[in-house]
């Protein structure tokens, strides 16, 4: 009894929670789209051809904000999939830096969160029935201005 306890305690505590391992996930899809040759399924700077092209994979539309005038250009998006489910990642840059969106419908809005894990930064908020979550190794203080951007 007392070991089977044990075991259940150790078990438990030695799990990371869902929300650690989808910023494992979040972090390893951003990893691979940049190893393998995969950052984008559709290439477009253009608002009006990656939304279009995301509406017949996904059964929601992903905003794709044209943000170039404020140094953000979108390279386009990508299929990718987190939390069991297809979901959009667009893809931005800011100078050298590479950045992710991934966007996918949340049942409840959540306050911005920040994270940073091997050498990444990532932030994550929901509103609208939607969930985003920005990584790049982009630093925080512009990594913030982008997702305010977003956010107006």
């Amino acid at each position: 009894m007392i070991a089977a306890l044990s075991w259940l305690v150790a078990t438990r505590t030695a799990q990371p929670s869902l929300e650690t391992q989808l910023i494992g996930d979040i972090v390893s899809n951003h990893v691979r789209s940049l190893m393998a040759d995969h950052l984008t399924d559709v290439s477009s700077s253009d608002t009006h051809n990656v939304k279009p092209w995301f509406a017949d994979k996904l059964d929601y539309s992903p905003p794709a904000k044209d943000l170039s005038v404020q140094g953000f250009p979108l390279l386009g998006g990508r299929m990718d999939y987190l939390e069991n489910r297809p979901v959009a990642a667009l893809v931005y840059q800011r100078n050298q830096h590479l950045i992710n969106l991934f966007v996918w419908p949340a049942t409840e809005s959540t306050p911005e969160s920040r994270f940073a894990l091997r050498g990444y930064n990532l932030i994550h908020w929901g509103k609208s029935g939607t969930t985003y979550w920005l990584i790049s190794d982009l630093n925080p203080e512009e990594l913030t201005e982008f997702a305010s951007l977003l956010k107006d």
